[in-house]
């Protein structure tokens, strides 16, 4: 099958990336998870989606997500979560606290390098384990 997204970088390529480049493209497919999620898993109308979204996007959740998942991270993921947190970033958050903001980083980073580096059964796995936590 044909993937609707083409990702042209080998493995070694996207290691080769700085962590915030990963968590640039794993913040949308962050996004992009949890907004299908809900339209899937409810009737609201997009007002109510936006503030429901807002929920598991926002610095905070992430970070408190990134906290649950430790123990189902590989040591290779493990190792993407830290040099996603210790990714110097200049951007100062609006709406969360500095520590908050690194692991919502750390977070983002982890994704965009399992979506860039084609691992999408293992991301299914992860975002089912996130659904679990949210419950």
């Amino acid at each position: 099958m044909e993937e609707l997204i083409e990702r042209k970088k080998d493995i070694s390529e996207v290691k080769l990336m700085p962590p915030l480049v990963w968590a640039y493209v794993g913040d949308n497919v962050y996004e992009l998870f949890i907004r299908t999620y809900l339209v899937n898993n409810s009737k609201m109308n997009p007002h109510k989606l936006h503030v429901e979204a807002i929920k598991y996007v926002k610095a905070q959740a992430q970070a408190e997500i990134l906290e649950e998942l430790q123990d189902f991270l590989t040591d290779e993921e493990k190792d993407i979560v830290r040099r996603g947190r210790n990714a110097e970033n200049h951007h100062l958050p609006k709406n969360a606290n500095i520590a908050d903001y690194s692991h919502a980083t750390a977070f983002e980073a982890l994704i965009g390098y399992l979506y860039l580096t084609k691992q999408d059964e293992r991301l299914k796995e992860i975002f089912n384990k996130i659904k679990e936590i949210k419950k």
